[in-house]
């Protein structure tokens, strides 16, 4: 399966991150009502034995909900107790198929791994989104950090589309890219210059930048060749993307090679 999206592309970061709670099926449809063609949320497991898939960002609960503690270490039952703001639940990863569905978004799933535990979160996200991906819909857009999480997406889904997000970029990082065979390759706007960037698309992969909320910051960046970007406020941003020449492109994943007989 392919996705194909139209650039420079505009994705709501962690739905409309600054202006409802980040990460929740209101923060999704106030992305949507804001006119971002896509999403991005954040994808981890709760303590459950299998764990559950639910969206969250940070391992504890402290900064954005009215809970404490390490989140994998919370049953499902217990995490739809408390409060992730504005009286909104931690959506599970089923229920936010649904909507992203119901509204007509894209997705950029990222693989947030529980700490010490990439291979178990990357298998339970990829299991829930085979499970509960309309087959006649675009396949998701799988990004994560984490070369694990990433090489399972791989395997179990080698046709969908994947993103490589970089923090501090390791010296192998082109090696990296090519084995996981990446769509894409996700950079923090504020950690990359005009030079590294360039060095970036010339992979020949399509770049994004995040997290942006400046219109000239953003303006900037796809006078640089950034393809998309992820922002808290879609609003802001969108204006700026449609000033900008328009293309669309093709997104895939591909499958492992087979080794020679």
């Amino acid at each position: 399966m392919t996705l194909t999206i139209t650039t420079p592309l505009i994705i709501g970061h962690r739905g409309a991150a600054a202006h409802a709670p980040e990460n929740t099926l209101a923060s999704i449809r106030e992305a949507a009502r804001q006119g971002a063609p896509a999403v991005e949320f954040d994808a981890t497991i709760t303590g459950d034995d299998p764990p559950a898939v639910i969206l969250f960002h940070d391992d504890t609960l402290e900064r954005t909900t009215n809970g404490g503690g390490a989140v994998d270490h919370m049953p499902l039952s217990q995490l739809r107790t408390l409060d992730a703001g504005q009286g909104e639940q931690i959506p599970t990863l089923q229920e936010t198929i649904a909507l992203i569905h119901e509204l007509g978004l894209h997705a950029n799933v990222e693989i947030k791994v529980a700490p010490d535990r990439d291979v178990e979160t990357a298998e339970a996200v990829m299991a829930d989104l085979a499970n509960h991906w309309p087959a006649d819909a675009p396949p998701p857009f799988i990004s994560s950090f984490s070369v694990p999480a990433l090489e399972v997406a791989q395997a179990q889904k080698p046709d969908w589309p994947r993103g490589y997000l970089i923090w501090d970029k390791p010296d192998n990082w082109r090696a990296i890219a090519d084995r996981l065979q990446v769509a894409t390759l996700n950079i923090n706007a504020e950690r990359e210059t005009p030079d590294s960037i360039a060095s970036l698309r010339s992979t020949g992969r399509p770049v994004m930048a995040y997290t942006v909320n400046d219109p000239d910051q953003a303006a900037s960046l796809f006078d640089q060749g950034i393809a998309g970007i992820f922002t808290d406020t879609p609003k802001t941003l969108l204006p700026v993307a449609a000033k900008q020449p328009q293309q669309q492109i093709t997104l895939a994943g591909r499958a492992p090679p087979r080794p020679k007989p």
